[in-house]
């Protein structure tokens, strides 16, 4: 993912994906900025390209829509399962990138890892869930340094 609105700097907003065999573009502009496409390898020459989108509608106005007409046709609409899957999804990322380990779903979902733990206590006038050190510093992920079996006791 990458945005960028900087003074001077070409103003760019983007997502990819990319893996070991290629890469993928998500969002060529915005957050959903059509066509997504597919490339073996890093580079997103039309030599390497494998995959390109069709459907260049707004994603944004489908899920309205969908949900409208099932409203107008009384028929049953629930994105509960796509919701819970896209934050396990988003979990196993930011999990990931924190300990520098590979992260599958069974582990996310097998996790005891309190990720906001007595977030139900919390109040205003209330101590924060994290503390500063004697420095002013807060704890940092450290990818690839703390590792081991008890890789989610690292987790920031």
């Amino acid at each position: 993912m990458d945005g960028r609105c900087m003074t001077g700097a070409v103003p760019m907003y983007h997502s990819a994906a990319h893996g070991t065999k290629g890469l993928a573009v998500i969002s060529k502009n915005g957050d959903c900025g059509a066509p997504s496409m597919t490339f073996k390898g890093q580079n997103q020459d039309r030599a390497n390209l494998l995959w390109q989108s069709k459907d260049n509608s707004n994603p944004y106005q489908n899920e309205w829509q969908a949900l409208v007409d099932a409203i107008r046709g009384n028929a049953p609409h629930n994105e509960a399962k796509r919701g819970i899957d896209a934050s396990v999804t988003t979990s196993m990322g930011r999990m990931a990138a924190h300990t520098g380990q590979e992260i599958t779903w069974d582990d996310m979902l097998n996790c005891d890892q309190a990720f906001a733990p007595n977030a139900d206590k919390l109040t205003m006038d209330g101590p924060p869930p994290i503390i500063a050190d004697k420095d002013g510093k807060y704890p940092v992920p450290e990818p690839g340094v703390k590792r081991g079996a008890n890789w989610h006791e690292y987790y920031v």
